[in-house]
């Protein structure tokens, strides 16, 4: 029996406790392709070395997206009810066509846009905690990067926009005590928080066609795929798509990365004094954050890897987290090191389905620590941090700072 036996990659508690670093160096030292059995009653392969988790990204002839990124599907239903409808699980040819009509909507004149917008609430926002003396930069700070791009992007209020922030969070912490009752049913929860999303906007969408403009409801509104508009439920699952994946992205990249820098100070005090590396100092957030811990893919036919055979129809998990701290790639990747080059960090995923809002989030993480280093921003830590129970989104919902 190896040292792998027994890790359960579906245990939230792991993730909570900063175990799974660990969980996952074992895993790529004696069981990289490793058979998960969860305690849930989910199976799936979990794929922890680089090479192997680009080579899923890339095969798309072996790998489908069609049960969902999050393992255990929809409910009451083994494949994601939204499979060929939204993009991020949508297979070639329908997600080729799918990002078509999503890109001008992520075109570089909104991304300048969005910048305009996300920089006077940042601005704010630094004001704000540098005349408090401090603050939750969890919640006072990171979440104005997804509202300033919600409000260009979908056209809508600052209050609208964090309103929207508060329903995607709920979602993605729906095994989180602080933003549900977690008394009920896990799935059923999940299901009627989703549907508190696509109630959002179905509001808006109604708004939007009767009243048509630039912004990206609008933009889906009127497009056609092969000469025919998108349904309704495509619409849906489309905005819940950019709202959770630009929601969680970069405000909790933001807050792993500060607490990064307050725990490496040297590292800090070296991006200080040299405002050049914060180009690269970002990507190190992002590899060390790697926001999105993995993404699910089933396979279509039967595929050998690293002497382990996948059958046709058998979940497969795609880990960046650990990816991206894989010995191979990154001979020292549990050190946190803001002049790292060359920096080839999967948290954005790769190839086709790699990030179409991308661009969108380094403008915002950009922007913020632009900000604070031109300030001098020094925080220490005021409080223990609180990382979202999740092994799906990996986050900090609270972290209390004070200025040095």
């Amino acid at each position: 029996m190896t040292a792998a036996a027994g890790i359960d990659l579906t245990d939230v508690d792991l993730f909570v406790r900063g175990a799974h670093l660990d969980a996952f160096a074992t895993l790529r030292a004696d069981d990289p392709v490793y058979w998960n059995e969860g305690a849930d009653g989910s199976r799936f392969w979990a794929l922890t070395k680089y090479d192997d988790v680009q080579w899923a990204y890339r095969e798309h002839e072996v790998f489908s997206s069609s049960r969902g990124a999050v393992v255990g599907g929809s409910f009451q239903s083994a494949d994601d009810t939204a499979a060929g409808r939204m993009l991020v699980v949508a297979d070639l040819p329908r997600h080729r066509l799918l990002k078509q009509v999503i890109h001008p909507a992520l075109s570089g004149a909104v991304v300048g846009a969005v910048s305009a917008q996300v920089a006077k609430l940042v601005d704010q926002a630094v004001d704000r905690l540098l005349a408090d003396g401090g603050g939750d930069f969890a919640v006072d700070v990171a979440t104005e990067l997804p509202a300033g791009a919600l409000m260009t992007i979908m056209d809508i209020s600052w209050t609208d926009a964090h309103e929207l922030i508060q329903l995607t969070r709920r979602m993605v912490g729906y095994r989180d005590e602080v933003f549900v009752d977690t008394g009920d049913d896990a799935r059923l929860r999940l299901a009627w928080l989703q549907a508190e999303i696509f109630d959002f906007f179905e509001d808006l969408l109604a708004q939007r066609r009767r009243r048509p403009g630039n912004d990206f409801v609008s933009l889906l509104a009127q497009a056609r795929i092969n000469d025919r508009p998108l349904a309704s439920d495509e619409i849906l699952y489309n905005c819940m798509n950019l709202a959770v994946g630009g929601n969680e992205t970069s405000s909790y990249t933001a807050c792993t990365g500060l607490l990064a820098l307050m725990q490496h100070p040297e590292q800090h005090e070296r991006l200080l004094a040299d405002h050049s590396l914060l180009g690269t100092a970002l990507d190190e957030m992002l590899r060390w954050s790697s926001t999105n811990a993995y993404v699910q893919r089933v396979a279509k036919r039967d595929v050998e890897r690293r002497g382990r055979q996948i059958r046709a129809g058998d979940s497969v998990t795609l880990w960046n987290v650990s990816a991206n701290r894989d010995e191979e790639q990154y001979p020292d990747g549990d050190v946190f090191d803001v002049g790292r080059t060359p920096n080839r960090h999967l948290t954005y995923g790769s190839g086709i389905h790699r990030c179409i809002g991308a661009p969108v989030a380094q403008v915002e993480l950009s922007l913020l620590f632009q900000r604070l280093l031109t300030a001098g921003v020094r925080c220490e830590p005021a409080g223990e941090p609180r990382r979202l129970r999740s092994n799906f989104i990996l986050g900090i919902t609270s972290l209390p700072v004070r200025i040095a």
